[in-house]
């Protein structure tokens, strides 16, 4: 929409000295003639727009240009500032009163609306991923390859990567480049991205892959999952998947049926982290590696006293004596069970 793009415009020129409209052209994917038509309305609407030609030249805003308060709704405004706070979370150079100041904000006008929703985008490393960000911003500007290390379930690489975006989903930040080693474009999670830095060498953007823009590209759900959980980690499944996503049965249990999984390692990793409160019924792949992965996790805690468990059995009065009997049900942890396990 037209009121969009006018924003993401003012919003660009409100960050930046100075740019070009080649640079808004391509960050908008729109034509060099669209962003004219753009600007033009930016300044019948009051915005002063300053254009530059020449070497070194631009479109910039007037010097000292604060935003009329009729530019925007008070609701505008809020959802605005509520945006700018979530990006500041993660940004070394914060926004919020610099837009303030340019919009001619003043907090007490502000309705007390606007501080009943806070954005939080940053996580344990907040220093480490400000930084990270902003490396990867100003390499993706730049048309610059950024190198790194980076750990992934096989092991860790060195990884030399035109970086294209970064991308906030499913509560982690990702970059999306094309990996030189692999000669392809990958999505990398930026917690298990370290020793990240800038290179002078620049590189020709590509193209980037239509399909590969969208995150159900890298995040589709290729594996289903059918499984009974306990009553009692109900609160988990609404909070990861919401309410619609199992059916209460009579028994008190939760039948969930069809929650898609990118791949089965992660699948595995979130049904074990339930313990005993899940049983999976399908697919028959996962219940067969769990059965491998829970006879290798009983196997760390087999050891020399639950070997000799096997020949004491408790003892049990009866009668005027006392005799050794053998339990009804053997322990997970006795000895004869660590004894069959085949890790």
């Amino acid at each position: 929409m037209k009121i969009d793009r006018l924003m993401a415009i003012l919003t660009i020129l409100l960050q930046q000295d100075k740019v070009t409209a080649p640079m808004l052209s391509e960050k908008l994917e729109v034509s060099r003639r669209t962003i004219s038509r753009d600007l033009e309305a930016l300044c019948q609407a009051g915005i002063p727009i300053v254009t530059e030609q020449g070497f070194g030249g631009g479109i910039s805003l007037a010097p000292g240009f604060k935003m009329d308060n009729s530019f925007l709704t008070a609701k505008e405004r809020e959802a605005l500032l509520a945006g700018i706070r979530g990006m500041d979370s993660v940004m070394k150079n914060p926004m919020e009163e610099r837009l303030k100041e340019k919009f001619h904000i003043v907090q007490g006008n502000m309705p007390a609306a606007a501080e009943a929703v806070t954005i939080n985008l940053a996580s344990h490393y907040r220093d480490s991923l400000s930084e990270k960000i902003a490396v990867l911003k100003a390499a993706i500007q730049e048309r610059r390859l950024v190198e790194f290390t980076y750990y992934y379930r096989k092991g860790t690489g060195r990884r030399l990567v035109e970086p294209y975006r970064v991308a906030f989903q499913w509560s982690s930040w990702y970059l999306l480049g094309y990996c030189r080693q692999r000669e392809d474009f990958r999505m990398f999670k930026l917690n298990r991205l370290w020793e990240l830095a800038g290179k002078e060498e620049a590189f020709a953007p590509r193209e980037v892959p239509e399909e590969k823009l969208d995150s159900e590209y890298w995040f589709s759900d290729e594996i289903m999952l059918r499984a009974r959980f306990s009553g009692k980690v109900k609160f988990r499944l609404i909070e990861e998947y919401g309410p619609s996503s199992f059916t209460e049965q009579e028994d008190g249990t939760l039948l969930v049926e069809n929650l898609g999984f990118t791949n089965y390692p992660v699948l595995l990793e979130w049904v074990l982290s339930f313990g005993s409160s899940v049983e999976v019924l399908a697919p028959e792949r996962l219940r067969e590696e769990i059965k491998r992965e829970a006879a290798r996790i009983l196997q760390n805690y087999c050891n020399v006293e639950d070997n000799r468990a096997v020949t004491e059995y408790p003892e049990k009065p009866e009668g005027t004596g006392t005799e050794k009997t053998k339990p009804e049900e053997t322990s997970l942890t006795s000895g004869n069970v660590c004894d069959k396990l085949e890790p």
